[in-house]
């Protein structure tokens, strides 16, 4: 069969082969260009078969995941199938650089959610830029930021049951690596201290000790309970309180985070006073991508507690950044301003493109892909880019009126006016939601240049 003669875009007029050579490496003002490690040598990535089994590759194909690049193959031309997520391999670039910037002007280090994307390629990219750590939230997790060279890691979760101590302390028996765990009650702390007698280790396991809120989620509910949880710690042979956390995100306003973080405060400093801290420096944490702002600005520093501090922000989803709740969230972070911020903004790095497969009536069209493809737990996504094959040279906006009314498993609705009703074989590229969620539907999403040119791939681990 003849392929249809489309127009493939090149934004630079530079050939393949000198945009992936580009693409492949980062330049850095204090030294020459380095391989950028979302180009992976470690073979269980890069030697990865890409085959018709992997959603995303085209049925003939067969491939190692380091070659992927080297095939030419452009999302606007059709040459894989859809949808298919795309991540902008640019962007990614520029949100990890930013964020890092940000927390090195106001003071904070950067362990950034490792479950947001479960990509070691990314989780290179972050530490390339400065991350302090990793965090992760299971033992599944914790295995993976291990295997692929990630040095520290915060679990930042309750490990309870046998399987998951001891995860942890096979963890801590491996003295180049850096562990910190969560407790939130006593019963926590009962189970880590028997991992600890079980595994007999010189080197104690560092806790963080959870504060949370009253209907939330984990977390010590009161001063008083947090504090009970902190002694059982620091009295605990093989453990040691390295410090005091919480997680913020899924609070509904910045006055309940600021509650939330001025009662961490609080207890940080009662329990550095009663010399409950047994670690060279005190970790004060807080996560989220919607209120990193608040965090920053309101985790106690060394005065406050009376004694070093390391400020750290556990933010994922600013490396691809969205389309929806945290576009929404770093709208007002930007207007409170009440940080310092770097030049640029983070800016959406994740997206999947979908192909029109029915025009049953007017004002409808049906886009493969749905459910199994795109998240949808934090809003519906949104139609952002327009591409009709041998019309356009590029995509185009969509207008305003256009909208997704819904989802099936592998079907998406959109919904618009008559007037420039989409056709059968039109390309739709839908932002998103909530990154984790369309993340952990995909083994391999393809990176691409400006001009959806696919220059490597992602591998995850979910």
């Amino acid at each position: 069969m003849k392929r249809r003669n489309t127009p493939r875009p090149d934004a630079n007029g530079l050939a393949a082969d000198r945009q992936r050579a580009r693409l492949g490496r980062m330049t850095d003002a204090s030294g020459p260009a380095t391989v950028d490690p979302l180009f992976p040598a470690d073979e269980a990535i890069a030697g990865f078969i890409l085959d018709a089994t992997v959603k995303g590759i085209p049925p003939r194909a067969r491939l190692r995941l380091d070659s992927i690049g080297r095939q030419g193959w452009n999302v606007l031309a059709g040459d894989l199938p859809f949808p298919i997520a795309v991540l902008d391999a640019e962007r990614l670039r520029r949100n990890a650089a930013w964020m890092q910037r940000f927390c090195a002007l106001n003071g904070l280090s950067l362990c950034p959610h490792g479950k947001t994307t479960m990509a070691p390629q990314i989780f290179a990219l972050q530490q390339a830029h400065g991350a302090w750590g990793i965090t992760v939230a299971t033992a599944q997790q914790l295995a993976v930021a291990r295997r692929f060279g990630v040095r520290r890691a915060l679990w930042a979760n309750q490990p309870v049951g046998r399987v998951a101590v001891d995860a942890a302390f096979d963890a801590v028996a491996d003295p180049g690596f850096d562990l910190f765990v969560l407790a939130d009650s006593l019963a926590v702390v009962e189970g880590l201290a028997a991992g600890a007698a079980r595994a007999g280790l010189d080197r104690p396991l560092k806790v963080l000790l959870e504060i949370g809120n009253r209907g939330g989620r984990t977390g010590a509910r009161d001063a008083a309970s947090a504090l009970a949880v902190a002694r059982a710690v620091a009295a605990a042979p093989g453990l040691v309180l390295a410090g005091v956390e919480c997680f913020e995100g899924l609070l509904a306003d910045t006055a309940s985070v600021d509650a939330m973080l001025d009662s961490l405060s609080e207890v940080a400093a009662a329990a550095a006073a009663e010399g409950l801290i047994g670690t060279e420096e005190m970790i004060v944490s807080a996560g989220g991508s919607a209120f990193f702002d608040r965090a920053g600005a309101r985790l106690p520093d060394q005065a406050a507690v009376g004694r070093p501090v390391r400020r750290v922000l556990r933010s994922g989803c600013y490396i691809t950044q969205d389309d929806l709740g945290y576009t929404d969230a770093y709208a007002r972070i930007r207007a409170e301003g009440s940080l310092r911020f770097p030049e640029g903004d983070l800016l959406p790095a994740l997206s999947v493109w979908t192909m029109v497969q029915s025009v049953p009536e007017p004002r409808l069209a049906i886009l493969t892909g749905g459910k199994r493809d795109i998240g949808f737990d934090l809003g519906q996504p949104v139609p952002r880019k327009h591409f009709r094959p041998g019309l356009h040279a590029a995509p185009v906006a969509f207008g305003a009126f256009h909208r997704v009314s819904g989802m099936n498993d592998q079907h998406t609705y959109l919904v618009g006016p008559t007037e420039g009703l989409l056709e059968v074989g039109d390309l739709v590229g839908l932002g998103i939601g909530h990154p984790c969620a369309t993340f952990d539907r995909w083994q391999v999403i393809p990176l691409v240049d400006e001009a959806l040119t696919v220059t490597g791939a992602v591998r995850t681990f979910f």
